[in-house]
């Protein structure tokens, strides 16, 4: 069975995913190159597929994606 990715994932995780550290990616969400977490019971979580659609560039803001 392929090893699947997680739907939502927290900062630390969506920066693994990026390759960069957390602090790099907190610094591109509160520069707005990446939306903020949604907060899920208490927990703030980043949706991978938007993830993968803004680094890959077929995101644009304003394209269902709320920055």
């Amino acid at each position: 069975m392929a090893h699947q990715l997680p739907l939502f994932v927290g900062e630390v995780k969506a920066a693994q995913l990026l390759d960069i550290k957390p602090s790099e990616f907190r610094k591109l969400v509160d520069a707005g190159h990446f939306p903020r977490g949604r907060e899920f019971c208490g927990y703030v979580r980043w949706d991978v597929d938007e993830l993968r659609q803004i680094v890959r560039g077929e995101a644009v803001e304003g394209g269902g994606i709320a920055w």
